[in-house]
């Protein structure tokens, strides 16, 4: 699946949060690392490109599975942290976006808005590559050992996101409000 003949607005409008991916058909890294290096076009305001993007490798990955598995154990049990365990292990790629802290909190807003937007510009550049991905923020993410394992000072940044990609096994089908329920025109 490719969708580069797409314009911008077929591109948007079809791109979806994937669940389920090819466990054994992993993104080029080449893929990956151009799409980030255009998803950092992202407005800034000031141009304080707050970002940064972290590829997890099979090790770290590994790890982060498991702090999830101890942490489901105690909140769901055996049977559930160990389904969803092997579920995360087999997703292909994984990146970690951070936003550096301020303590201007009208900047780190502004900032963490602008992550948003480079997190939404590079699901975009995937899925025009045919590439899924699910932007997660589950429990695992705000726990300090998450930081740890994947060597993020907690002190100068916060994780925004953990994007997940790869080729889709299935496409969601989903629908949107009409215009009239998200859009007012004040006189």
């Amino acid at each position: 699946m490719s969708n580069q003949t797409m314009d911008i607005a077929e591109l948007i409008s079809s791109r979806r949060t994937i669940h389920v991916f090819e466990p054994d058909k992993i993104p080029d890294k080449r893929i990956i690392k151009e799409a980030i290096a255009t998803a950092c076009w992202a407005p800034n305001h000031h141009l304080t490109e707050p970002w940064h993007f972290f590829m997890l490798g099979k090790e770290t990955v590994a790890d982060v599975c498991q702090l999830n598995k101890e942490m489901l154990i105690e909140t769901k049990g055996i049977e559930k942290a160990e389904h969803k365990y092997k579920r995360w292990m087999e997703i292909p790629g994984w990146i970690v976006v951070t936003c550096q802290k301020s303590d201007d909190e009208v900047r780190y807003q502004e900032d963490y808005a602008a992550c948003c937007c480079a997190i939404q510009n590079l699901m975009l550049i995937l899925w025009q590559q045919g590439i899924g991905t699910k932007w997660s923020t589950g429990p695992v993410t705000f726990d300090e050992r998450f930081y740890e394992l994947v060597w993020i000072n907690q002190e100068l940044e916060n994780i925004v996101g953990l994007i997940w990609y790869g080729y889709p096994a299935d496409i969601p089908q989903t629908v949107r409000k009409p215009l009239q329920q998200v859009f007012t025109e004040l006189p």
